[in-house]
């Protein structure tokens, strides 16, 4: 057991609730505190004298100079393993050309997927492993981790398994999901049904088999896989055991619906989502999941975060890093930039990116600094916790714990 700090502010995030609006007044701060772990759990966190005052012979890590901490970051939504780059699509969409357009010219999703299929082993698990790294300088330790950009048996599985070897090369956490229902591969010579069937028989039950993932994702569009055709999908992967989640209402509103009517655990992007379906996330235990770094990376309008909290709903906040639409990767100065334009409190941003975004994944052990909660937490070379979102990302994080230990 040992007893870390001090720590200029602890902002805990205790006691806040799950879904809708908070103020900044609702956040518990901790002042010269400190963290008491034992093992890769948080036993106790209080003013740091006093801690160690009652335990007077815990080991004591001390913490130089003005330092705030904050639970570690989770990023509940990314696409960090692909091969390839689409540097060409993000200056054909500034261009003003159309998603057709670079679709034709050999660009889009279809693009990530050939480089994919083509990139070994070796070079997928260094870059995956080299972008995990990025995330965790950063104070996030859990990510979400998708396949999605290869398709077919052999090349959704070779991504699933890349993912699981990088879990062997990092202590964060990562959480694979089968994206396999990206889109409907040009060589795949069937319809959609037909595809999504390919995925539920041939796919998933070797998924399922390797234990490579427990959730499936489905991308719910007009150029991928409609409403009712992907709800019969998510309900017969559901059946197999799969927790879901759902890409919905990215450019047209409705599939936030759909995720809600199967009980998906997270509807992600919404950037397209109407005022009726934000009564109806809001009254669902589907996370509403905001994704900025696709509204930065395709010039448009972001999640309406400000809505879905004032209706009550649980909003997440996740960076959706890929190399086409989201290519920054940066998920606080997204969260930054979101929170300006959607006029969020600096209380809602935290939650939404620690343990409302951990709620998005079924992990309910992380994201707030309080007794029984997973060790995982974040310092800043700052003596005041605001200075994080105001500074838009630049303030880089300076210690980040996992399960207690420094990485």
């Amino acid at each position: 057991m040992k007893l870390i700090g001090p720590f200029k502010q602890v902002v805990t995030l205790a006691n806040l609730p799950l879904r809708g609006r908070l103020s900044d007044e609702q956040l518990e701060i901790i002042a010269d505190g400190g963290i008491v772990v034992d093992q890769n759990i948080i036993q106790k966190v209080g003013n740091f004298e006093a801690l160690k005052t009652e335990n007077p012979t815990i080991e004591i890590e001390n913490i130089e100079g003005e330092q705030i901490v904050l639970p570690a970051f989770v990023d509940s939504h990314t696409h960090i393993c692909f091969g390839g780059n689409r540097a060409n699509d993000f200056a054909m969409r500034n261009a003003g050309k159309t998603y057709l357009e670079i679709a034709e010219s050999g660009g889009g999703i279809w693009s990530s997927v050939q480089h994919t299929r083509n990139a070994s082993e070796e070079e997928l698990l260094k870059t995956l492993v080299e972008r995990i790294n990025f995330l965790v300088d950063l104070g996030i330790t859990t990510i979400e981790v998708k396949s999605g950009y290869g398709l077919d048996v052999e090349n959704e599985l070779k991504m699933l398994r890349i993912i699981k070897k990088a879990q062997n090369k990092t202590k964060a956490t990562l959480v694979p999901t089968c994206l396999s229902a990206h889109l409907k591969p040009r060589d795949f010579e069937g319809s959609n049904p037909e595809y999504l069937d390919y995925i539920i028989t041939e796919i998933l039950p070797k998924v399922k088999e390797e234990g490579l993932a427990n959730r499936v994702d489905i991308f719910i569009e007009k150029s991928a896989f409609q409403p009712e055709e992907s709800k019969e999908f998510l309900l017969k992967a559901k059946a197999l055991g799969f927790e879901i989640t759902v890409h919905a209402d990215q450019f047209t509103p409705g599939s936030s619906r759909t995720a809600v009517e199967v009980g998906a655990q997270s509807a992600d992007h919404l950037e397209a989502t109407i005022d009726e379906d934000i009564e109806f996330l809001a009254k669902s235990d589907t996370v509403a999941t905001a994704l900025p770094g696709a509204s930065l990376g395709l010039g448009e309008k972001f999640t309406p975060a400000r809505k879905l909290l004032d209706a009550g709903a649980i909003v997440a906040i996740a960076s959706d890093w890929n190399p086409g639409s989201a290519p920054m990767g940066n998920l606080i100065t997204q969260a930054s930039i979101l929170a300006t334009f959607q006029k969020l409190t600096t209380a809602e941003v935290l939650a939404g990116m620690t343990f409302r975004a951990a709620y998005a994944l079924n992990l309910k052990d992380r994201g707030q600094l309080e007794t029984g909660k997973k060790a995982d937490f974040v310092t800043f070379k700052t003596s005041n916790f605001q200075n994080v979102l105001y500074n838009q990302g630049s303030l880089k994080a300076e210690l980040v714990y996992i399960d207690g230990n420094k990485n």
